[in-house]
């Protein structure tokens, strides 16, 4: 069922996709606003109910993107207020929490929000969730579960997305990136999460904002589909996303060949 917070989602989608990332900005904020305040619209779940999966996750997850998008817009103070509204959520968040692996997870998303709008010591806040990971690991019996759990994905999606303009709109951070090889240390296993984006982000998020172009997420995609051709660079490959049909390369509307 599609709730009031897809529609903003397939709206800043559609911003992006015309290259209005400031408007696309507005869109993901409106979208984070309603995941946050009603996560599980269908359940009538309270945002700070200490429940096993972390449904908040997306609306911290749109915070993000939201910040970045005023980035890659030039509205660094709408970025940066974006950063310290999502870092204040997820510390109040945290006092809601009682696995410490969730608060962990929290402490990554505020790193998130440092890089994404271009704040001080996003280094230290990277590191100071790895070792919030390693204190939790013997609290976490099922590292896989957790870490497919929908505040782990959301926490994942926004440099997964940021990545794809570099990469050409393919996948280029993959699970085995963010996480260590070894599940039977679940604190290291999590902890490679905050160690790679610490690594990787900062660089990424640059490279996106040189461009002046941030690419949508991605969704489901077919290549070589002759049925549509990109307007801009003429390729046939697809991206469906949140309603929307864009090119997989470069995220504008596709039109029909």
């Amino acid at each position: 069922m599609d709730t009031d917070a897809d529609a903003r989602v397939a709206a800043g989608v559609t911003a992006l996709s015309e290259r209005s990332t400031e408007r696309a900005g507005d869109e993901f904020t409106r979208a984070a606003w309603l995941s946050l305040a009603d996560p599980r619209s269908d359940e009538e779940l309270s945002p700070f109910a200490d429940e096993d999966r972390g449904w908040v996750g997306e609306g911290l997850r749109w915070l993000v993107v939201a910040a970045v998008s005023y980035r890659v817009a030039g509205r660094e103070a709408r970025a940066s207020r974006r950063g310290v509204e999502g870092i204040a959520v997820a510390r109040d968040l945290q006092t809601t929490r009682s696995h410490p692996a969730q608060r962990a997870c929290l402490d990554e998303f505020v790193a998130d929000f440092r890089v994404a709008a271009g704040m001080d010591d996003a280094d230290a806040a990277y590191r100071t969730a790895a070792d919030a990971y390693r204190e939790a690991g013997d609290a976490v019996d099922d590292p896989h579960r957790l870490a497919t759990s929908p505040l782990f994905r959301a926490a994942a999606a926004p440099i997964e997305q940021v990545a794809r303009g570099p990469a050409n709109g393919e996948i280029a951070v993959e699970w085995d990136d963010l996480h260590g090889s070894d599940p039977s240390d679940p604190g290291a296993f999590l902890a490679r999460r905050a160690t790679y984006k610490r690594q990787r982000f900062p660089s990424l998020l640059d490279r996106v904002v040189d461009a002046g172009r941030l690419a949508a997420p991605r969704g489901t995609t077919e290549y070589g589909n002759d049925s549509f051709r990109c307007p801009d660079c003429d390729s046939t490959d697809v991206n469906w996303i949140a309603g929307r049909t864009l090119c997989l390369r470069c995220s504008a509307p596709m039109a029909r060949a």
